[in-house]
């Protein structure tokens, strides 16, 4: 169990519960896989904040990660597992039997030591967590993660700590795959995955124990909107624990875009005509 409690010699301590992954690697990251990242604070080229509650925080290098998987039937072995301070998984280092070097999204029980590889055929024994096939020669019922939208773009869903989706059939050209919220999509059978689940499952069991750990990683402080002024937020004012209005008013945002309830998901007619089933069981508009 990664997650760590700690005697309450501090006052922090006592409230401290950390995600502390055995077999991590405590050396720096490659240098020729990683590039400055710049911060912005949340602010736009004016410099007005446009993403609130962001500045500060630790220095933090970009990993380049290999989300292409487009080294096909050249076996590579895993070097390390190290820490990624920009998401929520654990990368691995793999070195090919050619001696490039590049990262990879953790699987879990991946460890150092195990070899992996990328394919466009398979057989029975091929499907190993870490190993990367399309779609079309998975097995249905398999749990999969970094998988493409489009041939060839890169993985863009189930990339974040202890996400898998599950392969529910391959018909022809297309692909089903059922999401963590139990939507249903349909993609490209040529799509790429890899086998297993994203590791590092229990980093939202974790406690950070006090405000200044929150401030190390960059994340400023947040008010409620009840808590403030009706000058300051639709919800602000009232007497005693209101959300003003007559107290019927509902959650919004401060300038008023409904906060529950509410759809946020973007408008894509390509990418939202492939959804068989949305994630609150109902079928898209138009089909019965």
């Amino acid at each position: 169990m990664p997650i760590h409690s700690f005697r309450p010699l501090t006052p922090s301590g006592r409230f401290t519960s950390l995600n502390m992954e055995k077999g991590l690697s405590k050396k720096r990251p490659e240098r020729a896989l990683t590039e400055h990242k710049h911060k912005s604070g949340g602010r736009n080229v004016y410099g007005r904040v446009t993403s609130r509650h962001r500045g500060g925080g630790h220095k933090q290098l970009y990993r380049i990660i290999d989300f292409k998987r487009n080294v096909l039937d050249l076996p590579a072995k895993v070097q390390a597992i190290e820490y990624d301070p920009n998401r929520s998984a654990n990368l691995a280092l793999v070195a090919y039997s050619d001696g490039v070097k590049t990262y990879i999204i953790a699987p879990k029980g991946l460890k150092v030591g195990d070899s992996i590889f990328a394919s466009d055929k398979a057989t029975t024994n091929d499907f190993n967590f870490g190993n990367n096939f399309p779609l079309s020669l998975i097995p249905p019922s398999t749990l999969v993660h970094c998988v493409e939208l489009v041939p060839g773009r890169g993985a863009q869903i189930a990339r974040s700590a202890g996400t898998s989706l599950e392969l529910v059939a391959v018909e022809g050209d297309s692909a089903t795959l059922k999401m963590p919220s139990g939507e249903l999509r349909r993609v490209h059978a040529r799509c790429r995955a890899t086998i297993g689940e994203v590791g590092n499952g229990d980093h939202n069991q974790q406690s950070l124990g006090k405000a200044g750990r929150k401030r190390w990683l960059g994340v400023r402080p947040t008010v409620r909107g009840m808590a403030m002024n009706p000058v300051d937020h639709p919800n602000g004012g009232g007497q005693g624990k209101s959300k003003g209005g007559g107290g019927r008013q509902q959650l919004v945002s401060p300038w008023g875009q409904l906060a529950k309830g509410f759809p946020t998901r973007r408008r894509s007619k390509i990418s939202n005509a492939q959804i068989i089933v949305h994630h609150n069981g109902r079928k898209p508009r138009g089909q019965k």
